[in-house]
């Protein structure tokens, strides 16, 4: 089991995904290769399933846990896909966006630059969450976010 410093075991963001995954020990696995994710903490649960892992993606840590619908923890693989899509800013979306799709991640938009100053796009991992890899290019004011969306949708 990965060894936990002190300032990251107290190093908690005020929001923090929790995804149920069913096989969270292959999600850990994947998001190492798609993401270089590490790996922080991980306690096993009987049955050799994980009842809790955190990992950390460049600087995003997430938590995760198998599936037991017991206690009503169920994953995008039994509810037939996932709601919520995982925002994740990163150094360079382009870069970790080719890495997560040579892992197995399928495009769902493709990276581009967003209007409000992102450069972003949309992918969905083989376990069914969904996740927006974005990088900040460009400081852009609300009426200029406000300009562009009405050129690109005329609203």
């Amino acid at each position: 089991m990965p060894e936990q410093s002190s300032s990251e075991n107290t190093n908690l963001q005020p929001v923090t995904p929790y995804l149920c995954i069913r096989g969270a020990g292959a999600a850990i696995e994947f998001y190492q290769r798609a993401f270089g994710a590490r790996e922080l903490m991980r306690l096993d649960a009987p049955g050799g399933l994980i009842g809790h892992a955190e990992i950390m993606i460049e600087y995003a840590r997430i938590m995760l846990s198998d599936e037991f619908p017991e206690m009503d923890v169920v994953s995008p693989a039994t509810l037939g896909g996932s709601p919520v899509t995982i925002h994740l800013y990163v150094n360079d979306a382009d870069t970790l966006a080719a890495r997560a799709v040579s892992a197995g991640m399928t495009v769902l938009r493709p990276v581009e630059t967003q209007f409000y100053g992102d450069r972003g796009g949309k992918f969905r991992d083989p376990f069914g969450h969904i996740w927006w890899i974005a990088t900040h290019v460009e400081d852009v004011s609300m009426d200029e976010i406000r300009r562009r969306a009405e050129s690109l949708y005329g609203a």
